[in-house]
């Protein structure tokens, strides 16, 4: 039973959505249709209905249309200036953004914007990982370590550190290997890219 002094943990959806899709002909991946919607639009309506009621999307190639076409209301639009960097800058942009939220985030599950095949049951999974602030967990294929990813807010600062390039936080995770609860998913999803003119034949 939750007191007046104690809450729920808040563990927000951060969705990186900042991709220009330099291999898809500069079309960004945010924009790309999937059951009739922009991915971006069906990425954050997985996150929802997995439990996630705080969003914040890293937004960067074509914000502008990004902002027009998606309904994103509701989200929290972080702009990245800086997204054609790699996915490092996003998901530094998106955990600062985090951290001034107002509810007070706790975790931060994060989803990228082009693997379609990840679905809100996979998402709920991981989130039903959090302990504490101190959690690390991450969606596993096959004994594979893939998204989502989970954060507990006491790794932000050092995953901050480490993101750089395109690696995202796979030096911090590669370093604390022991400390990652893995949680199967291999049932319920598939953590297909969208990178290529090949790919896009995952999209219906």
């Amino acid at each position: 039973m939750t007191t007046a002094h104690e809450r729920p943990p808040v563990v927000a959806g951060l969705l990186l959505a900042a991709g220009g899709g330099r291999r898809l002909g500069g079309r960004p991946k945010a924009l790309l249709t999937h059951r009739g919607r922009p991915l971006v639009e069906h990425a954050v309506g997985v996150l929802r209905e997995a439990g996630c009621e705080v969003v914040h999307v890293v937004l960067g190639a074509s914000v502008a249309a990004v902002r027009e076409r998606a309904g994103l209301a509701g989200c929290v639009l972080v702009e990245n200036p800086e997204w054609a960097e790699g996915m490092g800058s996003s998901l530094r942009a998106g955990l600062g953004s985090l951290a001034d939220d107002p509810h007070g985030v706790d975790a931060a599950l994060v989803l990228l914007v082009d693997q379609p095949g990840i679905g809100a049951e996979a998402v709920a999974r991981v989130r039903a990982a959090y302990e504490s602030r101190s959690t690390l967990a991450a969606a596993s294929y096959d004994g594979q370590r893939g998204h989502p990813v989970l954060f507990g807010a006491a790794h932000w600062a050092g995953v901050a550190v480490s993101a750089v390039g395109d690696r995202g936080a796979r030096d911090y995770l590669a370093a604390h290997r022991d400390a990652i609860t893995p949680v199967d998913c291999s049932d319920v999803a598939e953590p297909y890219d969208i990178d290529t003119e090949a790919d896009l034949s995952h999209l219906e």
